[in-house]
């Protein structure tokens, strides 16, 4: 028997986790483009932030997913 969380509870949970998601993913992707992309073009660093811009998205709807299920 598998037992679920309450909705109310699992969006609390999912939206703690957004957040923290959101703040590591923006230091993670911040110090990686300091580090690789110092001395790089303009065009790179345009690429590099539209393209890890996006890519928090990804992990986000796995946790939207998870706290839209129906109890």
């Amino acid at each position: 028997m598998r037992t679920t969380l309450p909705s109310r509870v699992r969006k609390m949970i999912g939206m703690f986790f957004i957040v923290v998601l959101v703040v590591v993913y923006a230091l993670v992707a911040v110090t990686i483009a300091v580090a690789t992309l110092a001395n790089a073009p303009w065009y790179a660093h345009m690429l590099y932030f539209m393209f890890s811009g996006v890519l928090w998205v990804v992990p986000a709807m796995v946790i939207i997913k998870w706290m839209a299920t129906e109890d």
